[in-house]
């Protein structure tokens, strides 16, 4: 099992942070999500790929990028 840590922007509120947690938790290998909205920050266990965090991030309205 792998840890991603994901630096996301565009999330302002407990919504944002609870739409971006289900997005990475609907990606198939997600095992664990932890979502920061201070630090604009996502840290996943699992076997998913970098591209594929990113993706669902951004599929949500949000920007992301490997940290």
């Amino acid at each position: 099992m792998s840890t991603t840590t994901l630096r996301i922007t565009g999330m302002t509120c407990g919504h944002c942070v609870a739409a971006v947690t289900a997005a990475l938790k609907a990606v198939p290998g997600v095992e664990l999500v932890q979502v920061n909205l201070e630090r604009g920050e996502g840290v996943v266990q699992g076997s998913a790929s970098a591209d594929q965090l990113v993706g669902a991030v951004e599929a949500e309205g949000y920007a992301a990028r490997v940290a």
